[in-house]
C-alpha cells in the first residue's frame, strides 16, 4: 500500500501540521508556580494568591485543579490612611469582578468580557466601600491568568511587569502617580481638582504633585472618599496572550519599585524559582533604601506543563540558558529542544484601555458584543424593572451621533449618581 506525504496549500506536510496540533494540545494549560514575600512597615499591604479558582463567584478553589473552568488570581492592595480600604477590597473585589460576567459563556467570550467586568467590579467595590464611612484608600493590582491569557487591572502605583521566556519585557499596569502621568493631571484638573505641591510659607512647592483637597499623590484608587470624586476607581486594563513558552510576572507594591528599577528586579531573579526570586527582590529592595514603606512582591511563573522543558532563553548558537528553573546544566540536546513544541516568543496584545469614562469602558460595541443582561445594572448587577435604568451613554454630548442611548448598558440610579460625580466636569 502506497502512502502519500500530503501537503496543505502552504506546502507544509500534513504530518508536520498534526505534530504541531498535538504540541498545542499538550501545552493547552500552563503550570502556575508562584512565591510571595513582604516586609511590613505600616501594615497596610495585603495580598491574595489563588492558584486555582472557579470562574463562577462564590465557588471557592477549583476542585479540578488545572481544568478548563479554573483560573488563577493574584492581587496586591497597598492601603493608605489606614488598612480599611485595602482589607475590604481584598475581601470583596474578586467576587464583584466575577459576578459581573454573565454565566454560560464560552471560554473565549468569558475572556473577552473580563476587561469590562474588571471595570464594573472596581467601581462597585469603591461604591460599596463608601457606605463604610471610612476615609482610607488603596491601590490595587489585580491579575487574572486564564490559560495563556493574562489580564491585569490596576489603580495607583503598584505595578505588574511581564518577562517573556525569550527575555522581552512588557508593562502590564499603569502608574497613576501625578508626578509621572501628565494625562491624569489633565483629567483631574478638568474634573475640578487642583494639582500642586505642598507650599511652605509662600515658598516653592516641595514634595510630589498632589490632588487638592486631600493631598493625595495618586489620581486613581479605591476608597479615599474625603478627597473628591476626581480620584476615580476605574482601572487601567491590559490583556495579553503569551506564547506556549511561557513567562514570568513580577507584581509588587511601590515599596519595591521606589527602591529598584524594573530591570534590577528582573536581574535579581535570574536562575531562581519563583519562591527564591521573590525573596531576593524584597531583600534587595529593603537593603537598597531601608524599610521606608511596606514592601510586598509576588512572582508568578507561567510555564509549559512539567513534562516539557522549561522556558528557555537562547543566546545565539552557543548555548541555552534556563530562565525560570534552576538546571544542573545550561546545555540541552537538540532532541530536547525540538520536542519542546515551543512557539516563537510572541506576546499578543488582546486589549488595553485606560480611560476614566465609564461610557467608553462599558461600551456596547466591545468585540464580544453586549454581554450585560438588559435589565441588570452594569456596575452593581442590581436587577431593574424596564425603564428604571439609565444608559451609560445617556448624558453623552449630542455630537456623538454613533452612540445609541437606548442600547445600554444601563446603570441603576445610585451607580448613575456615582458615575456623574466621578466624571465631574468631563461630562458637561
Amino acid at each position: 500500500m502506497e502512502v502519500h506525504n500530503e501537503v496543505d496549500g502552504s506546502g507544509v506536510p500534513l504530518a508536520v501540521l498534526l505534530k504541531r496540533e498535538l504540541c498545542n494540545q499538550k501545552v493547552e494549560k500552563p503550570d502556575i508556580l508562584f512565591g510571595e514575600a513582604s516586609k511590613s512597615k505600616k501594615g497596610e499591604d495585603f495580598t491574595l494568591l489563588v492558584a486555582n479558582c472557579h470562574r463562577t463567584p462564590g465557588e471557592g478553589p477549583g476542585d479540578n485543579a488545572g481544568g478548563d473552568d479554573t483560573i488563577s488570581m493574584f492581587v496586591i492592595v497597598d492601603g493608605h490612611n489606614g488598612p480599611a480600604a485595602a482589607v475590604y477590597t481584598r475581601e470583596n473585589l474578586p467576587n464583584n469582578v466575577l459576578a459581573a460576567i454573565p454565566p454560560n459563556l464560552t471560554s473565549e467570550e468569558w475572556t473577552a468580557a473580563l476587561p469590562r467586568a474588571l471595570v464594573a467590579g472596581f467601581v462597585k467595590t469603591d461604591k460599596d466601600f463608601q457606605t463604610k464611612a471610612a476615609r482610607s484608600g488603596t491601590t490595587v493590582t489585580f491579575v487574572i491568568i486564564d490559560g495563556w491569557v493574562v489580564t491585569v487591572a490596576s489603580v495607583g502605583d503598584s505595578r505588574c511587569i511581564l518577562e517573556s521566556a525569550e527575555g522581552s519585557v512588557y508593562f502590564l499596569s499603569a502608574d497613576h502617580r501625578l508626578d509621572v502621568n501628565e494625562e491624569e493631571v489633565e483629567r483631574v484638573t478638568a474634573s475640578g481638582g487642583e494639582v500642586g505641591r505642598i507650599n511652605i510659607a509662600g515658598g516653592a512647592g516641595i514634595g510630589p504633585l498632589r490632588c487638592w483637597p486631600g493631598g493625595l499623590c495618586l489620581s486613581r484608587s479605591i476608597g479615599d472618599t474625603d478627597v473628591g470624586e476626581y480620584i476615580v476607581p476605574v482601572p487601567h486594563v491590559k490583556q495579553v496572550k503569551l506564547s506556549n513558552a511561557g513567562g514570568r510576572l513580577v507584581i509588587a507594591s511601590d515599596g519595591v519599585w521606589d527602591a529598584l528599577h524594573f530591570q534590577e528586579a528582573l536581574n535579581y531573579t535570574r536562575g531562581l524559582p519563583a519562591e527564591a526570586a521573590v525573596n531576593r527582590i524584597v531583600k534587595e529592595a529593603v537593603s537598597s533604601k531601608g524599610l521606608r514603606d511596606d514592601t510586598t512582591c509576588i512572582v508568578v511563573d507561567i510555564l509549559p506543563p512539567e513534562k516539557l522543558s522549561p522556558p528557555l532563553k537562547r543566546h545565539g548558537k552557543g548555548g541555552i540558558k534556563a530562565l525560570f528553573r534552576w538546571r544542573p546544566s545550561d546545555e540541552l540536546s537538540e532532541e530536547q529542544t525540538d520536542n519542546g513544541c515551543f512557539e516563537p516568543d510572541v506576546v499578543e496584545e488582546l486589549y488595553e484601555e485606560g480611560s476614566a469614562m465609564l461610557a467608553q469602558r462599558l461600551n456596547v460595541n466591545y468585540p464580544a458584543g453586549n454581554m450585560f443582561k438588559l435589565h441588570d445594572c452594569a456596575v452593581c448587577q442590581l436587577e431593574m424593572k424596564p425603564g428604571e435604568g439609565v444608559s451609560v451613554h445617556g448624558n453623552m454630548p449630542k455630537h456623538h451621533s454613533r452612540v445609541d442611548p437606548w442600547g445600554g448598558p444601563f446603570l441603576c440610579s445610585s451607580c448613575q449618581v456615582k458615575k456623574v460625580a466621578m466624571e465631574g466636569r468631563l461630562h458637561l
